[in-house]
């Protein structure tokens, strides 16, 4: 029988002939050059432009992310594999004048699912769908479907990431659903509503102070099913603190990294979102509460030697319902308790064919107040071609978050798991 350092050891190996192989096959695949570093940040939708005057303009742009990955089975071995379709998208955006602007775009939900019988269907549906009066830096007004304001992580979409899979710790309302309306809560972190945006130099502290707060739709319960029976929306804000560079994103929306191109970052953000009988269910409902903060810091260090990225998350949530309601075919069961996730990047200035490496490593503890605590650990290798438009990743998870999912209820068990991937992803 194995110990666990054996165990320990094996998976050590198999991390380390797993990055050694992506090193090799990307060395034979382009011949090995060197130079400094470049990497674009500007996506080639920018040239998809029409435009009748500098303030009369639209453009059209498309972004995809694929997974293929190998998962550890209940014999301890890896299994054949899969192949994951992430996100295929289809960007619209435009200005009629100096003040209103707009912005579509698409997406594949549920892309996977293509059998006759799976539930939910695949669909290509809105994704976002804004109208936006935007009047100078201080105040803006943006209305319609689009990304509710709370934690960096969701503002930055799964395509200005510093990393493949970023999504790990317990989702808010508009993310936790799948659909608007009659039990749901918004989908990809969209919800319905109106959002006041803008930012300044307080002067008080050297930085600067950027905010966006908002009303939306949030949970909408059925007549009979549901905790939301009086109509209460969901209201949500956030305030990021600039210390050092500013951050050049459109409207509220973030990065998780810049690849260095944006200078030293050092940016601080709270978040919170709050909406009354907006968990639980019909029979044991009670409000949510959300708070999040989280930490970019990004050094483009001296002497050309690459870029060091730290990216932090804490969320605390408070939606105390009772467990009886885990058992209720209508339950909202939104996440209670605490979670935390770091993650620590290095993109070195050496150019490798065509892009640079940046190895990175990552760690998620997820803390329930009813249910088992959960961890995992990630180290991986990106391949930076060209910025956020074309990156490929190969990584390393080793965890029980898998096997216990989304589901926060006492009892629930999982082991850990190993999981090796390599994801794609490409934008024009």
């Amino acid at each position: 029988m194995k110990t666990d350092t054996d165990n320990l050891q094996t998976k050590i190996q198999r991390t380390k002939f797993f990055l050694l192989s992506l090193l090799s096959g990307i060395f034979l695949f382009v011949a090995f050059q060197t130079c400094a570093m470049d990497v674009s940040l500007k996506p080639i939708s920018d040239k998809l432009k029409v435009k009748s005057s500098e303030t009369r303009w639209i453009s059209l742009g498309a972004g995809y992310r694929g997974s293929g990955l190998w998962t550890e089975n209940l014999n301890g071995n890896l299994n054949g594999g899969n192949y994951s379709n992430d996100n295929a998208r289809i960007y619209l955006n435009g200005q009629f004048s100096e003040h209103l602007k707009f912005e579509v775009n698409t997406d594949c939900f549920f892309c996977n699912n293509t059998s006759a019988g799976d539930n939910p269907r695949m669909s290509y549906n809105v994704l976002d769908a804004i109208a936006k009066f935007e009047f100078n830096r201080y105040f803006n007004i943006w209305g319609g479907r689009m990304l509710v304001p709370t934690e960096r992580g969701e503002l930055s979409g799964p395509f200005f990431q510093a990393t493949h899979d970023a999504f790990k710790t317990p989702f808010f309302s508009q993310d936790f659903s799948t659909k608007f309306g009659d039990g749901g809560a918004g989908r990809y972190g969209r919800d319905d509503g109106v959002t006041f945006w803008g930012n300044a130099e307080p002067k008080i502290v050297p930085g600067t102070l950027g905010y966006a707060m908002g009303v939306y739709r949030g949970l909408e319960s059925t007549h009979t099913a549901g905790p939301n029976q009086g109509g209460s929306v969901l209201t949500a804000a956030r305030v990021t603190y600039n210390f050092l560079n500013p951050e050049k994103n459109p409207g509220y929306y973030t990065s998780s990294t810049y690849y260095g191109k944006a200078g030293d970052i050092l940016a601080l953000a709270f978040g919170m979102s709050y909406q009354k009988n907006g968990a639980g269910s019909l029979a044991h409902r009670s409000d949510f509460l959300g708070f999040t903060g989280d930490l970019l810091f990004e050094k483009v260090l001296p002497r050309n030697l690459g870029v060091f990225t730290t990216n932090a998350e804490y969320k605390q949530f408070y939606a105390n319902y009772s467990t009886a309601a885990f058992s209720d075919k209508d339950c909202f069961c939104m996440f209670d308790g605490k979670s935390w996730t770091v993650t620590g990047l290095y993109m070195f200035p050496t150019k490798v064919g065509i892009g640079h490496f940046q190895p990175y490593g990552r760690f998620t503890s997820i803390q329930p107040n009813r249910s088992s605590n959960r961890e995992e650990i990630e180290a991986g290798l990106n391949y930076i071609i060209d910025g956020f438009n074309a990156r490929i990743s190969a990584y390393y998870q080793h965890g029980d978050l898998l096997m216990k999912g989304l589901n926060y209820a006492p009892g629930v068990t999982g082991q850990a798991l190993d999981v090796f991937k390599i994801s794609f992803q490409l934008q024009i």
